[in-house]
């Protein structure tokens, strides 16, 4: 089966919208791929659906090149990017260079996603000069929600408006091969999309983007301490989840299993054994 790569991105531009969720684990990212998404994001918002933090800053690179390692080997089909950590890429270019190395040979990522515009260009140069793929990720950045004071959507004024829509262009112009837009108005991200050479990714970003992205999560109804404006809610497992556990601790307390039909049963030998007094080993 041929692996979704940067060359099916950009060839989707204007041709289909491209499909994209996270995953965080080699179960979910298996489903995820069977049923035919195009790329898989190993996501920093591993930090809030997997460890119960209230943002994503508690993120270190060992936790996400172990959750790539589990995703990549679900996969055969999608694409598999990964996140770039808080704090990662921020100090220096060799620095970033180092880190995003590592998800590509330890966590077997095909490509690297980090946080900014153009206050990280350097760092997104270097790493493209690695030969290593990156995505961008503009608008609202969750990295930086102590500095934007909270999960606000961004781009409501006209001097944040252009500069997101240069940020787009200053990303591309070095060679990102896409670029999340999150949490920005309809108008802002048809813009920046239109303008744009490479796919557009949206999350909370309108109809207008090359493609879409969800946390898996969130679409599935698992994740409930908070709901964006942007998810749908596609299933609601969450409910079927206690649903299911409340039956099993049910049956277990009653009595009605485990049933015969999930019992070993002995041999004639075995069963005689038991019969027979059988003497303590010392």
């Amino acid at each position: 089966m041929k692996r979704f790569s940067i060359l099916d991105f950009k060839s989707a531009k204007g041709v289909k919208k491209l499909t994209l969720l996270t995953a965080y684990d080699y179960t979910m990212a298996k489903l995820l791929d069977q049923s035919g998404i195009d790329a898989i994001l190993v996501g920093d918002s591993l930090g809030m659906v997997h460890q119960g933090y209230k943002n994503t800053l508690s993120v270190t690179m060992d936790h996400m090149i172990y959750h790539t390692t589990c995703v990549v080997r679900g996969t055969q089909h999608a694409m598999v990017i990964s996140d770039m950590p808080f704090m990662s890429y921020h100090i220096s270019s060799r620095e970033a260079v180092a880190n995003a190395g590592r998800l590509i040979k330890e966590g077997g990522a095909h490509a690297v996603k980090l946080e900014g515009g153009r206050d990280i260009l350097p760092q997104v140069e270097s790493i493209l000069k690695a030969q290593i793929p990156v995505m961008g990720h503009i608008g609202l950045t969750p990295q930086s929600i102590h500095q934007l004071g909270g999960f606000k959507v961004q781009g409501h004024l006209p001097e944040e408006a252009l500069k997101i829509i240069q940020d787009a262009k200053s990303l591309e112009s070095l060679g990102v091969f896409a670029i999340v837009l999150e949490g920005i108005p309809e108008h802002l991200a048809q813009r920046i999309s239109q303008e744009l050479r490479i796919p557009t990714i949206g999350i909370g970003a309108s109809v207008h983007c090359d493609g879409q992205i969800l946390v898996s999560h969130d679409m599935l109804g698992m994740y409930t301490e908070c709901s964006p404006k942007f998810v749908k809610h596609y299933a609601n497992l969450g409910n079927l989840i206690q649903t299911a556990v409340k039956n099993y601790i049910r049956d277990v307390h009653q009595q009605f299993f485990p049933e015969p039909a999930h019992t070993y049963k002995e041999q004639n030998e075995v069963l005689n054994l038991s019969k027979q007094e059988v003497p303590n080993a010392d």
